[in-house]
């Protein structure tokens, strides 16, 4: 079963996702240059996201060394220690406080490594080194790893990637979308003889309305968390609303551009399909539209096409603040609703998708990672 989550949303002028150069990211689509926000942008703002924060039970980090002696009390011969232990497993110090690379491990594995090095003086490293080996490994099943997955190659270690439920695509504009550029100054408080800027400078930014694409595969979900059926029903209520609620932090003291979507499609299927090719055509305001309501009237037509070429999917749920968007074609002088049902609240339509793992919303969001408990 995949879980499917589409959403158009508008931004006002912003640089939520920005290249080397500082720039907004882009790429062409459709023969145009768009908008781009990152897939990894995307995910890690959903994952340090407020409502996440319960299901946090993963970290990546470079100082893993110093987080584990911390659980000890931090001493520099316990750091130094477990440095060697984890140069063994492939993860090599590059200076005294972090590795050689960005491990993505678990709070839970962390504690285990900590009560093994704090018990462990009659053992070897190489021996300690094989016992974190495998809590690096099989420690895995967390929220946010079952959901991104894992790739973890030290050169040593063994088994160690997960395989993730989730699939997140590149938000484009679904129109032309040029950046621009904002000269700015800055004025000084005392000012002197000279009556100038005390500081100029540029910026770059765009405004565009974005098509965002999901797919959780509900059973890897679920094999991830060793079968913890309430953990992924949680986990995917979670995740909705942060994609909902939640937007990238680039340059937003600069822009405060937290404009929430202003329609998410949820839809239950058993194959993925992406409707990024409603915008091939770049959307633009016209026959009374603006920019958003013609970008949902695009996205209902290729909903409809694929519906009639390929099938209904099991299940359809349409969000828009208070129904301010339908989702709707019209055909034979008629309008066809393409949803099942059309809901007002985000905490509605959160219901409905996790209600359709067969769970209950309510009872699910009791559930949190044990490891968190100790944090």
């Amino acid at each position: 079963m995949l879980i499917e989550i589409h959403a158009i949303q508008n931004h006002s002028p912003a640089n939520l996702n920005r290249d080397d150069l500082g720039a907004p990211k882009t790429c062409y689509f459709g023969g145009v240059l768009r908008s781009r926000i990152s897939s990894q942008c995307i995910k890690r703002s959903i994952r340090m996201s407020t409502g996440f924060q319960t299901l946090l039970g993963g970290i990546r980090t470079r100082q893993l060394a110093r987080l584990i002696a911390k659980r000890v009390g931090g001493k520099s011969d316990v750091k130094k220690r477990a440095a060697k232990i984890l140069k063994e497993c492939g993860i090599a110090p590059k200076d005294e406080d972090k590795t050689d690379m960005l491990v993505y491990t678990t709070h839970g594995a962390i504690g285990e490594m900590a009560a093994l090095l704090e018990g462990g003086t009659e053992k070897t490293d190489a021996e300690l080194a094989k016992e974190f080996g495998r809590l690096i490994a099989e420690r895995t099943a967390v929220p946010d790893m079952a959901l991104s997955g894992r790739m973890l190659e030290t050169g040593v270690l063994t088994d160690t990637t997960v395989e993730a439920a989730l699939q997140v695509a590149h938000a484009i504009s679904t129109h032309e979308a040029r950046p621009e550029v904002d000269y700015y100054v800055a004025a000084d408080d005392v000012p002197g003889d000279d009556a100038g800027a005390g500081y100029v400078d540029e910026a770059m930014f765009a405004s565009a309305c974005f098509y965002k694409y999901f797919s959780i595969h509900w059973e890897t979900l679920v094999d991830n968390l060793n079968g913890n059926e309430k953990l992924a029903a949680h986990t995917v209520g979670a995740f909705l609303r942060g994609a909902a609620t939640v937007n990238p932090t680039g340059k937003q003291n600069s822009f405060a551009a937290h404009n929430p979507p202003d329609g998410i499609l949820v839809e239950i299927k058993d194959s993925p399909v992406s409707y990024a090719n409603a915008f091939a055509y770049p959307v633009s305001a016209k026959g009374g539209r603006d920019i958003v309501s013609q970008s949902i009237a695009q996205l209902a037509t290729c909903v409809r096409d694929i519906e009639v070429g390929y099938g209904r999917p099991q299940k359809r749920v349409w969000f828009s603040p208070n129904l301010r968007y339908r989702l709707y074609v019209a055909e034979d002088k008629k309008e066809i609703n393409l949803a099942d049902a059309d809901v007002k609240s985000l905490d509605d339509l959160i219901s409905a998708t996790v209600t359709a793992t067969g769970h209950d919303w309510g009872e699910v969001q009791k559930v949190v990672v044990e490891s968190q408990v100790a944090l």
